[in-house]
């Protein structure tokens, strides 16, 4: 299980482009909501079919406050102290020492300069090594290769393609099932 106060420093994950915080209440601001419903940024994620509001996006980021199973960070520009999106580990299965990381880039100005690839290094890091977990897992819409790129990036293997696994315009469309191990994740590192 996870020591909860690994989270109270507020930028307690950093490389020299960003670093990664605690979402709290002060970012359910007009950018974050702008993000959630532009057909864009939204196009691959799952939130996309109901429409958003301040108040559910504050309900969501509430819920994951303090949660050591669900850790919702913002990915935030440096030099700019800018919040551009967000990732999420879990939900963490602590008996099988595995996560889940999904993410978003709500900034489209921030779209194709490797800020994904960077935050899911970060988290990655952070998983393995302070959290000592022992598998890390990704899915991607088929189409969205940019995610899955990043995370390829990342070390992550493709583990398997699930046919038909959503529907997009009433089109069932396969997603991209990603992983990666302590094990792979140490060798990467010894390069």
């Amino acid at each position: 299980m996870m020591n909860k106060d690994l989270l109270e420093d507020k930028n307690f994950l950093e490389n020299k482009n960003i670093y990664l915080r605690n979402v709290c209440l002060e970012d359910v601001n007009d950018s974050y909501y702008q993000w959630l419903n532009d057909p864009q940024v939204n196009q691959f994620l799952e939130t996309r079919f109901v429409v958003q509001s301040k108040e559910k996006i504050a309900e969501f980021v509430t819920s994951k406050d303090g949660n050591a199973n669900e850790i919702l960070l913002a990915i935030c520009d440096k030099k700019h102290k800018l919040h551009i999106g967000n990732i999420k580990l879990g939900p963490i299965n602590w008996h099988h020492r595995r996560a889940e990381i999904s993410l978003l880039i709500g900034n489209k100005s921030y779209w194709g300069k490797g800020i994904a690839t960077q935050a899911i290094e970060l988290v990655s890091q952070f998983a393995f090594q302070t959290l000592n977990l022992n598998k890390l897992m990704a899915g991607a819409y088929k189409a969205n290769l940019g995610s899955i790129k990043a995370f390829q990036h990342c070390g992550f293997k493709i583990e398997g393609e699930v046919e038909d696994y959503a529907l997009v315009n009433n089109k069932g469309i396969s997603v991209i099932k990603m992983g990666i191990t302590a094990k792979q994740y140490q060798n990467k590192e010894k390069l």
